[in-house]
């Protein structure tokens, strides 16, 4: 077969169309002998290895003189059973050395475990791994000095250190030395991360010295057999400088669009209300009550997992605090009045059916989400050993876990199956420009993206060929009044509001999942339809949505700055009433006062209380309201300029005739 040569062609491309119409390897023994016996390699899994061996032996293909490739992964698809792989098929071919490195060291403890831990439920070798008939050890290395010739010697370490090391050498650390004496593979995860330099090609040649990404590089090019294999479920290839980069190194590409339509993933519904945070949470806690029971009725233990999301640390604290106190008041009536429609009203009935007095949903709800069960990540200092271990093994039968308080720690480099609810605590919004998604609105999609990867299962009270099932893979998209379709959704929880959604449905569209495009379907019509007056007459209307530019606002709408604004700033006076006074001097207590009426422009008002005011409302922050007035230069304009709230008057109902700025504080 001839190697397609076209210049715009990525490196997959050409690889995938050996796959498909010329060579097709299989993975080989010493790759699928010494995984984990519980791993068996999906196809997308087979053709990504099928790749690389084809580039590694195929000598016509375009190559660089140091092999350096990526493979663009969705999250939850398998990469680390990839890095697992290639490090076998590495050590048959000589390496013993081998760095993996990512950005976070959350990141880097999960990885341990499935290198490293052989009585870990993740763990992804074989419990003894023979290449060429020889048994070969793992050991773990701080580097690679004096390393054992005959076993896989695995050295981790963030980013961020291995660009320390290098500039600061240190006894028993990485220096450059290490990877130019013997060959090293260097395994980069979440590697769009590093990118620092490609991006910022036009700066100055010393400060990308400095850069992580030089030193990465650095590295690699210590020896001319050093080998550099990238993973991301995020290449930004409309950077022009990432794309020149990467056009021919992506050696296999499978982004989360097609990991979605393969079915390897959990569908998502947004599950919006105009319910307070605590509302939105305890529903989230009866669905997932609702789903462990509809678990145990097929005869599979799961403890579906709730995450509560705040957007600052102290939010996530004071929010902990709030949840346990509101938990333990608990009672059946609340929980009853969540049931008004939908699936709410699904989930509610079916306790109900079994107990009318609601005490045994109270109580286990009050039980599987009791303290003890629930755990922190909200920063750094939650970012132990321990904990990472936990959040990683929250499918495991001995993990206590089912609810987790958290703001972005998770968002990347998190395994987890069992997560089902996601609640939004908060109700700003972060919008992009030009109909791009906020950054902060990617970052919810990426971990929606964590929960989405699918919990596998086959119930026992289903009648299905058990031989033929696929319990990895979702099972009720065309059964859609089956209740056990929740088994396999997640349910992202937040308020009511069209324009978060609208960007929140951009972001995941940026992320994969949700498609680009919309399916065109045809739908035949029946001739008896075709027959009718209706058909023959009838007319059919249909708007399109356009997006509206805001550049053009320039100022606060009129209606909102010549709107009728009322506040009541009298004191209600404390008053001591004798039981046993007499209706005279009753009426001498109770007689009105003095009410004076003032008008103030709010740009006549002390500005350290107006500022404090706006300050109470997340949704009168800068940035939000730069995002709907793009031409406003600071908040204090916001505040005394005519064109938005300074010629704004409030009318107050007084019972003293100047106001103070205590009054106002009061308000």
């Amino acid at each position: 077969m001839s190697v397609p040569t076209t210049k715009d062609m990525f490196l997959f491309q050409q690889l995938d169309l050996f796959y498909k119409f010329g060579t097709r390897h299989e993975p080989p023994a010493h790759i699928k002998q010494n995984l984990a016996p519980q791993i068996e390699l999906r196809e997308y899994q087979e053709h990504a290895f099928s790749n690389m061996l084809e580039y590694l032996s195929n000598d016509k293909l375009p190559k660089n003189r140091q092999t350096h490739l990526l493979y663009h992964m969705a999250t939850g698809s398998g990469k680390t059973v990839m890095m697992a792989g290639l490090i076998l098929h590495y050590y048959s071919l000589g390496y013993r050395n081998f760095l993996f490195f990512v950005n976070q060291t959350n990141i880097i403890e999960k990885t341990k475990a499935n290198f490293l831990d052989s009585s870990s439920a993740k763990y992804l070798f074989a419990e003894s791994i023979e290449i060429d008939g020889i048994r070969v050890p793992i050991n773990e290395v701080s580097n690679f000095a004096a390393t054992d010739p005959n076993a896989i010697n695995l050295c981790f370490s963030t980013t961020q250190k291995l660009h320390l090391d290098f500039l600061d050498p240190k006894e028993n650390a990485l220096t450059s030395d290490d990877f130019e004496d013997a060959p090293v593979v260097m395994i980069s995860d979440e590697s769009h991360h590093v990118n620092t330099r490609t991006k910022k090609a036009t700066k100055a040649e010393d400060e990308e010295d400095r850069s992580w990404e030089y030193t990465v590089n650095s590295a690699f090019l210590g020896n001319r057999d050093n080998v550099l294999l990238e993973f991301t479920a995020t290449v930004d290839l409309r950077d022009r400088n990432i794309l020149q980069k990467y056009r021919d190194k992506i050696v296999f590409d499978y982004p989360l669009a097609c990991f979605r339509e393969s079915g390897f993933t959990k569908d998502f519904q947004n599950f919006q209300s105009v319910l307070n945070p605590w509302e939105r949470t305890l529903q989230a806690l009866v669905l997932s009550e609702y789903r462990r029971a509809l678990f145990a009725d097929g005869g599979v233990y799961s403890r579906p997992v709730v995450l509560l999301k705040s957007q600052r640390i102290d939010d996530s604290k004071a929010f902990y605090g709030e949840f346990f106190k509101r938990l333990q008041r608990l009672t059946e009536s609340e929980i009853l009045e969540m049931a008004t429609d939908g699936l709410m009203k699904q989930a509610i009935g079916y306790f109900y059916e079994k107990d009318p007095s609601l005490r045994s949903l109270r109580s286990s709800i009050q039980q599987g989400f009791a303290e003890e069960n629930a755990i922190i990540m909200n920063g750094s200092t939650d970012n132990s050993t321990e904990k990472q271990l936990a959040v990683n093994s929250l499918e495991e039968h001995s993990n206590p876990y089912r609810i987790i308080f958290t703001v972005d720690m998770l968002n990347e480099g998190w395994d987890v199956l069992n997560l089902y609810d996601i609640v939004r605590l908060y109700e700003t919004r972060q919008g992009g420009k030009a109909g791009k998604p906020g950054a902060y609105t990617i970052k919810e999609a990426q971990l929606i993206g964590r929960g989405a990867r699918y919990f596998p299962f086959l119930l026992d009270n289903e009648a299905i060929d058990r031989d033929q099932a696929d319990k990895s893979v979702r099972k009720y998209d065309h059964d859609l009044d089956s209740p056990n379709r929740l088994l396999e959704t997640l349910l992202y929880h937040s308020k009511q509001d069209s324009k978060y959604i609208t960007e929140l449905r951009l972001a995941l569209r940026e992320t994969g999942l949700l498609p680009d495009e919309v399916t065109e379907v045809t739908y035949e019509l029946k001739p008896s339809f075709k027959q009718t007056e209706f058909y023959h007459n009838a007319m059919v209307f249909s708007n399109n949505r356009e997006e509206v530019t805001r550049e053009e606002v320039t100022q606060l709408d009129n209606r909102v700055k010549s709107a009728i604004y009322q506040l009541d700033v009298r004191h209600a006076p404390s008053q001591l009433v004798s039981l046993f006074g007499t209706d005279t001097e009753q009426t001498k207590l109770s007689e009105n006062p003095k009410v004076y009426t003032i008008r103030r422009k709010i740009n006549d008002m002390p500005l350290n209380v107006v500022l404090g005011s706006l300050a109470c409302n997340d949704a009168l922050r800068f940035e939000v309201l730069k995002h709907y007035f793009p031409h406003l230069n600071s908040i204090r304009e916001f505040i005394t300029s005519a064109d938005y709230l300074g010629e704004t008057e409030i009318t107050f109902q007084s019972d003293t005739e100047n106001l103070t700025a205590a009054n106002l504080r009061q308000v």
